[in-house]
């Protein structure tokens, strides 16, 4: 294997993963800073608020998400086992 496809291969695999997990993380943030901005104005600091509305609202999206997720992730296996051959070369 050459470094040019090692670093190619390293590339779409970061790619891939951070494609995959921009929008769960994404939602994660969104939800915090809206949780945030309630307990400031409200002034109420209750510590499960910050962590139940996160992991109800990211459980939601890997849900919503996750036959997307499954799709993009066979098609990366595919294309490793398709490119097998170059790689082994």
């Amino acid at each position: 294997m050459s470094p040019e496809l090692v670093l190619g291969l390293a590339k779409n695999t970061i790619e891939t993963t951070l494609f995959l997990s921009f929008p769960i993380l994404a939602v994660g943030l969104i939800v915090g800073i809206v949780v945030a901005l309630f307990q400031a104005l409200t002034q109420m600091h209750e510590m499960t608020l910050t962590f139940v509305p996160k992991i109800i609202a990211v459980l939601l999206s890997l849900l919503f998400l996750f036959p997307w997720m499954m799709q993009k992730m066979i098609f990366y296996a595919e294309q490793l086992f398709v490119n097998l051959p170059v790689y082994a070369h």
